[in-house]
């Protein structure tokens, strides 16, 4: 018997591993920044962006509630007891994006990249939702 053995550490199965917990963090609150400067850009119209909204072919009144409706999926998005919800949210009003873009012409590229990256933010801080993809386990 020896009682000076160290503890064994207990793994909890529901928690991700630190680093991937941290990865799944730091991109969630990058993708949350990105959309609420989206909002508060839509806020204050400069030419350019109402020069990009024609473009578009978005109406400029309807520029703010689209600003608040950004903003609160973000938040949404960022609290952990609605992230998945959000990820839902901010998943349709991306696909909202891309159509407009794709519509007119525009690159749309990288709207498909940020909602991945919603997505993956996720994924990687709860491990819940691992057991939800279809993969194979060696």
């Amino acid at each position: 018997m020896n009682d000076l053995a160290p503890p064994v550490p207990v793994v909890d199965p529901k928690r991700p591993p630190t680093a991937v917990l941290w990865t799944g963090r730091v991109l969630s609150v990058l993708v949350t920044l990105l959309f609420l400067m989206s909002a508060v850009g839509k806020f204050f119209v400069s030419p350019q962006m109402e020069e990009g909204v024609e473009k578009l072919g978005i109406p400029m009144d309807i520029m703010v509630p689209l600003g608040i409706l950004e903003a609160t999926i973000a938040l949404i998005y960022f609290v952990p007891q609605t992230a998945v919800l959000g990820a839902i949210l901010l998943t349709g009003y991306m696909g909202g994006t891309i159509i407009t873009h794709w519509r007119v012409g525009d690159n749309f590229v990288f709207n498909i990249i940020i909602g991945v990256v919603v997505w993956l933010g996720i994924f990687l801080r709860d491990r819940r939702l691992w057991d939800l993809l279809p993969w194979r386990r060696v």
